[in-house]
């Protein structure tokens, strides 16, 4: 039997029991003891969301939260392996909830991607026995078959939680994850690696366009008509090219054979790239050069020099579309000693010179309306 009440009245119950009793309960828990109590409904109460919901501040875009429906099956059980058809409504791909607060650790896995954004205050994350106190800003992407838990343990934070079958990654974030960036290629290689353990986190600061999403998400989540879903997949699209974009160079992550360590390698090779080589960036990080092979190639993909040009490349095509740097120039900036050797290497990953790619491929120049007229008129 399917029963509902709304994420204020529960999360009410929660500080209530929490506060009397000294002791916290499990989502599952406190839902059955809210039915024994007569609390629950047999029909979900309606909600309404301002036209402001988008501008408002944390505080309040919350209170708007409090009037949104929790469904629950009485027959729930609580299990250490959640399977994503517990979590995640039958037809939907993507799902978001606000996290609870005051909830009985509990560490367990799922079958499906989950995304942990703090909004306002902090949460603890439990993985592999370790516990991370994140912040603010902080997104983490959990790997589906990780043992992990997340914990809040005030009145005043917030979390969203998004849940991504993983199915639907496979399929609908593709082209995401096809881009040749660093955070991509390691995206690619080890978080969708199904044997381990491994999770992703981000920085993103007060950054309100991810808020905005995110708040979104909420909402399409809670709409369940004919278009949800289909919001809901193109919002946590632009929320991952978002995170791409912006905000991939304060990634760090956790990796089954060596540690959270390596993150740190990655980000020296992206910023470092222009010249660095493979025996001053094992000697940086007090590996072998053997072994350092072997940890990016299994990291990324690549073998150390493949890589290096990769993203030497891809820095060229940025200069030669985006700007009027002369081809020398833009040798020089990713680092290459002459303009004949960028240029060889250039078309042997191309097939055209850095100048034909650009011929074809520079944006115009933005159109200013009327700035014919208004010259000839000064």
């Amino acid at each position: 039997m399917i029963v509902y009440t709304t994420y204020g009245q529960f999360q009410r119950e929660m500080n209530e029991y929490y506060k009397r009793t000294g002791s916290k309960l499990q989502f599952p828990e406190m839902m059955r003891r809210m039915h024994k109590k007569g609390l629950l409904e047999k029909v979900p109460p309606r909600i309404n969301v301002p036209d402001e919901a988008m501008i408002i501040d944390d505080e309040e875009f919350d209170k708007i939260i409090d009037t949104i429906p929790i469904d629950f099956e009485i027959e729930t059980t609580l299990d250490t392996e959640v399977v994503e058809e517990r979590m995640i409504p039958q037809f939907y791909d993507v799902f978001t909830i606000r996290h609870p607060r005051f909830t009985r650790q509990f560490s367990h896995t799922h079958n499906y991607f989950e995304l942990n954004f703090v909004i306002k205050g902090t949460a603890n994350f439990y993985f592999q026995d370790e516990c991370h106190t994140m912040k603010e800003g902080e997104i983490c992407i959990v790997a589906p078959g990780s043992f992990h838990d997340f914990l809040i343990e005030d009145e005043k934070s917030i979390v969203y939680t998004v849940c991504i079958r993983k199915s639907t990654f496979d399929s609908t974030f593709t082209s995401i994850m096809s881009h040749q960036d660093l955070i991509a290629g390691f995206f690619r290689q080890i978080l969708k690696d199904n044997d381990h353990s491994n999770y992703l986190m981000l920085f993103t600061g007060n950054n309100m366009e991810c808020r905005i999403l995110l708040r979104k998400l909420l909402i399409e989540s809670s709409k369940k008509d004919e278009y949800s879903n289909g919001c809901c997949i193109s919002i946590i699209n632009m929320l991952f090219c978002n995170l791409l974009r912006n905000y991939s160079k304060t990634m760090a992550f956790y990796n089954y054979e060596i540690g959270s360590d390596f993150s740190l390698v990655l980000q020296y090779i992206q910023h470092n790239y222009q010249s660095i080589t493979l025996s001053s960036l094992a000697e940086f990080f007090h590996y072998s050069e053997p072994h350092l092979c072997t940890l990016i190639k299994q990291n990324t993909g690549e073998n150390f020099t493949e890589l290096i040009k990769k993203l030497k490349m891809k820095d060229a095509v940025n200069y030669l579309i985006n700007t009027d740097l002369k081809i020398n120039e833009i040798a020089e900036q990713i680092g290459y000693n002459s303009s004949d050797h960028f240029s060889r290497v250039f078309r042997q990953t191309y097939k055209c010179s850095p100048a034909e790619y650009r011929k074809s491929n520079k944006k115009e120049s933005p159109f200013i309306p009327f700035s014919t007229e208004q010259d000839k008129g000064a």
